[in-house]
């Protein structure tokens, strides 16, 4: 019941706080704060107090799958954009994706160490693949959208999160990486502001996932070793470390400046030069 009620506040304060400041500094920053673990790490420690500390040791390796099946659901997403399709046609192409990449990198035989370099070299070369875009910061929106987006993100994360232990280790972890929050930022960005706002949405998050990755590779490697206190400790003081340097790769790639406008002010016109005296 406890870890419903942290479910039930988080997701919906990170959801607020995301959706805020995508309205502030733009989508790319809402995006990179969806990427740390609010919603992974409810999941790995339930996982951990009902099933133990080794099968919650093989979720977290699903979590560092689960990095690499999300660059999947960005670039899905994104080349669904360059076709001139819809919000919706492009969250299905990043689910065929995600599903596709999770499935792959989720099987039960593959150690830590070749999850999270296939997951890192394709989180590298997602933030390569997404175009960086003039994107200002995105518009109030209508009128009682921000309640409706807590609402369903809450909704879908206590979906997940109850059918993902059914799933096994692997799979459970990549289940929970699904981009549930990012997917409805993007989705909001795009009818606001164009598939560009909601491609900044995407790469802002693969900018985030650093610090998802450092979490689920730190408690894959010290569950079983250390007490749940202080290994969870350890792998969220590396994850908000990771957050925290990320910041700068996701200003790097935005051409302009927080709460800069959408495009240079005009020059004034020059004013005709008077016409030389006559002698």
């Amino acid at each position: 019941m406890g870890i419903l009620a942290l479910e039930l506040t988080i997701t919906p304060a990170v959801v607020a706080a995301a959706t805020l400041a995508a309205r502030r500094f733009g989508p790319a920053v809402g995006g990179w704060l969806i990427g740390l673990p609010v919603t992974a790490g409810p999941v790995v420690l339930f996982l951990t107090l009902a099933h133990g500390a080794g099968f919650a040791a093989r979720a977290a390796t699903g979590l560092a799958a689960g990095v690499g099946a999300q660059t999947a659901f960005a670039l899905g997403y994104a080349a669904a954009c360059r076709r001139g399709l819809g919000s919706a046609p492009a969250v299905a192409a990043g689910t065929a994706a995600f599903a596709a990449a999770g499935a792959a990198l989720a099987a039960e035989r593959h150690p830590l160490w070749l999850v999270a370099a296939a997951s890192l070299a394709a989180l590298a070369l997602g933030l390569r693949a997404l175009p960086a875009e003039r994107v200002p910061p995105a518009a109030a929106g209508v009128r009682g959208d921000l309640p409706l987006r807590m609402a369903l993100a809450t909704a879908l994360v206590l979906l997940v999160t109850t059918l993902a232990p059914t799933l096994g280790p692997g799979p459970s972890g990549v289940a929970t990486t699904y981009p549930l929050l990012s997917t409805l930022l993007a989705v909001f960005a795009h009818r606001a502001g164009g598939p560009g706002a909601a491609v900044a949405v995407f790469r802002g998050l693969l900018a985030g996932l650093f610090a998802l990755m450092g979490f689920a590779c730190t408690l894959a490697l010290v569950l079983t070793r250390l007490p749940l206190a202080g290994a969870y400790a350890l792998a969220l003081a590396l994850a908000l470390g990771i957050q925290v340097s990320s910041l700068r790769l996701v200003r790097s790639r935005s051409p302009w400046p927080a709460g800069a406008p959408s495009a240079p002010p005009p020059r004034p016109a020059r004013r005709p030069s008077p016409p030389p005296a006559s002698p």
